[in-house]
């Protein structure tokens, strides 16, 4: 599916330029134009989803792996000596186009603190239950 008002689906179909760093049938990898870091890359799926609920498990199944691919190719050629992969998925978690992209943020040693929380605490009760309410919307 196409969404003509989607920027995202605009970049990845080659509507709009972007500094594509890959491409195949199903997705273009761009850098981004706000990077976390040098070389902070997007992975736009071709086909428009609004996000990783909505995917197509085919196109879903692709994105991790290609994930790993660029990021690798970031540590190689860049000197990156990590990388975080991020997708968010909600207005809430941050997401603000809402066409599935996945984040792939090289990380550089001395680099600046990103993706990161402060551990909460939890009892076993409280987990058990937290864990069969998700089991039952699976």
């Amino acid at each position: 599916m196409r969404v003509d008002d989607c920027i995202f689906c605009k970049i990845a179909r080659g509507e709009i330029p972007s500094a594509t760093i890959y491409e195949d049938g199903d997705f273009r990898v761009i850098l981004d134009l706000g990077p976390a870091s040098k070389g902070h890359a997007l992975i736009l799926p071709k086909e428009h989803f609004k996000d990783l609920c909505e995917a197509d498990s085919v196109v879903a199944a692709k994105i991790l792996p290609l994930a790993g691919r660029v990021g690798q190719a970031m540590k190689t050629e860049l000197g990156a000596s990590g990388f975080n992969v991020v997708q968010n998925n909600g207005e809430s978690a941050g997401q603000t186009v809402f066409h599935l992209h996945v984040h792939v943020i090289p990380r550089y040693e001395g680099g600046p603190a990103m993706v990161g929380w402060t551990p909460g605490t939890v009892d076993a009760e409280e987990l058990d239950e937290t864990a069969e309410r998700i089991r039952k919307g699976l």
